[in-house]
């Protein structure tokens, strides 16, 4: 690509040959044909990264794909600073590689619905109590039977904060709950389909720290992080391991109307505020439940396979296989979403898949994830056996890149066949 046309599309520099921003972690990777992938497939798989790379709206790519529990890849492309389209040339790039952290942006709201079901499972929160149970003064303005449920499934009616609130109020958690107390819902019977971008992770960190008297990042810590093994995996990271986060760049062309009031209308800002924001060290220190977990790819996919395998990792048992059936049946049907503007299929915490197809690809229908600000893919599908995580840095909206991103959903999931796997977890309901 030109340097003029990288201009106009506001992408980064990519290289002809790869293999120099490419890395891979071998020791982890085992043939894809021990199990079910052919090479040939694997091969496709991959080449739908390389693709997606090349359109250059990604500085740097992790993947991590498992099947049948064993990592079939685990890879990084490009550099995690420096390779920005806005970037300086002389800026020093710094290479990307599987054990980069990457913000997980919305992907976070994932493992914070399964928090907040860890919860139920220790009955400590009833799911179908209204919020203000737990915290009185959320009642205000005929939100006092908002229920716990309804803010996972995003039906709560509190899609966002007010549009003139700075950014920087998202870390300071007390405004934000006067804001959120202080709201008035768009609907408060669970009627109204709206995607809380932001807002729902406040709403669940309160109640948690309410009834277990810690902090929801100390109760990830000892619930998810540690269990799991996780080095990264916290909301926001520490001021020790900041220099090794990857940065976010906004990437492709700028939206325009509608597409930017939409954006505006979900996150609270522009894409470009959304980018500066995100890499500053106040964000990266904050504690946003439904924004800013940070971790590798290979970490998200091995929580998104602990719930493929009904609640156990390595032999521990994490949760229940009920916690994990109600964290990802579906809550209603296929609805439109007055936030994001298209029909969505949601849990109470999880985007599922479809039929014939959806955001999982064809025939997802029991497909379960999350995206993150549209370009992190990351989600399991007990029909195939896989979990799957792409994290990406770049944060394109509406361009050229988007045909890729679906070619390498289709690929997953073409390439890796159903395998009829036996749900366990929902045999308890039969």
């Amino acid at each position: 690509m030109n340097r003029m046309l990288r201009k106009v599309l506001n992408t980064i520099d990519v290289p002809d040959d790869l293999t120099p921003v490419t890395v891979r972690n071998r020791a982890q990777e085992v043939a894809p044909e021990s199990v079910g992938i052919s090479s040939k497939g694997a091969e496709a798989i991959w080449r739908s990264v390389e693709a997606l790379y090349r359109t250059g709206t990604q500085p740097a790519i992790e993947l991590c794909l498992r099947r049948k529990g064993q990592i079939v890849f685990n890879r990084s492309i490009g550099h995690a600073r420096g390779n920005g389209p806005k970037d300086d040339p002389l800026t020093p790039k710094v290479l990307a590689t599987p054990e980069t952290p990457i913000c997980l942006f919305s992907t976070s709201k994932a493992i914070t619905a399964v928090v907040i079901h860890l919860l139920a499972e220790q009955g400590l929160v009833n799911l179908l109590d209204p919020v203000s149970y737990y915290l009185p003064e959320f009642s205000r303005h005929g939100k006092g039977n908002i229920t716990l449920h309804q803010i996972l499934s995003h039906r709560g009616g509190i899609p966002g904060l007010p549009t003139d609130v700075p950014l920087d109020t998202l870390w300071d958690n007390e405004e934000v709950w006067r804001l959120l107390c202080d709201a008035k819902p768009i609907a408060v019977d669970g009627g109204q389909l709206a995607y809380h971008a932001i807002t729902g992770g406040y709403v669940l960190g309160r109640v948690l720290e309410k009834v277990t008297g810690e902090t929801i990042q100390h109760y990830l810590d000892t619930h998810l992080r540690q269990p799991l093994g996780m080095k990264y995996f916290t909301y926001g990271i520490d001021a020790e391991h900041q220099g090794d986060l990857a940065w976010n760049y906004a990437t492709g062309p700028k939206p325009r109307f509608p597409v930017s009031w939409v954006v505006r209308r979900a996150l609270g800002a522009d894409i470009d505020t959304v980018e500066m924001v995100s890499n500053d060290p106040r964000f990266q220190e904050a504690v946003i439940p439904a924004g800013n977990l940070v971790g590798t790819a290979e970490e998200v996919s091995r929580f998104f396979q602990m719930m493929l395998d009904d609640g156990i990792w390595q032999g521990q048992r994490i949760c229940d296989p009920v916690t994990v059936k109600r964290a990802t049946q579906e809550f209603g049907t296929l609805q439109f979403d007055r936030t994001l503007m298209m029909p969505m299929r949601y849990s109470a915490g999880m985007m599922l898949g479809g039929e014939p197809f959806g955001f999982w690809g064809q025939h997802s229908g029991r497909a379960f994830g999350h995206l993150g600000l549209i370009n992190k893919l990351c989600w399991a599908d007990p029909e195939r056996e896989i979990s799957v995580a792409l994290l990406t840095t770049g944060l394109p909206i509406v361009a050229h890149h988007i045909p890729q991103l679906i070619k390498f959903v289709m690929t997953v999931s073409g390439e890796c066949g159903k395998t009829g796997h036996v749900d366990k977890a929902a045999s308890v309901f039969v």
